[in-house]
């Protein structure tokens, strides 16, 4: 069911041209691909914008996009069965797997988030975040969404 609920997601977005810059309050971060969509407020903290690049297929049984997070912004905990990659193109990010401290993202990172691993990413407090995922192996499940990253989580950065 949730996977049909994304495909239809995935496969309603505009595929509007691009702007090169996109802006936050604070600092501004280089798109390679619109904006996107925004995201469901149960699923984040702040904005965050989606753009599908892959639809959910049997061919390669994979999913891929872009997020645009505004600076603050950030998913819920959340896991995937067959796990997640991030590539981070630009801004500045955090990452962190349930019980291990955050992790600082930059452009030119490379996440790898282990599969059924709660996890939560998003932009920092005050630069956009401009990510790609991938999710493999879809067909074991695409995300199951938990709840949100609390203020007292998202600010322990170190």
């Amino acid at each position: 069911m949730k996977f049909r609920y994304l495909f239809i997601f995935i496969a309603g977005l505009s595929f509007s041209a691009c702007q090169n810059t996109v802006t936050s309050d604070s600092v501004e971060v280089e798109s390679i691909f619109p904006k996107g969509q925004e995201g469901a407020a149960e699923n984040f903290t702040g904005k965050a914008y989606h753009f599908g690049l892959v639809a959910p297929d049997t061919t390669y049984s994979t999913l891929a996009g872009n997020v645009y997070f505004e600076a603050g912004a950030r998913s819920n905990w959340h896991r995937h069965p067959a796990g997640q990659i991030l590539i981070i193109t630009d801004g500045v990010g955090y990452h962190q797997i349930e019980g291990e401290p955050i992790q600082i993202m930059r452009k030119g990172d490379v996440v790898k988030c282990p599969p059924h691993v709660k996890h939560w990413h998003g932009a920092s407090a005050d630069t956009a975040l401009q990510q790609l995922y991938i999710v493999p192996n879809i067909e074991k499940g695409i995300v199951e969404w938990l709840e949100p990253v609390s203020d007292s989580v998202y600010q322990s950065i170190k």
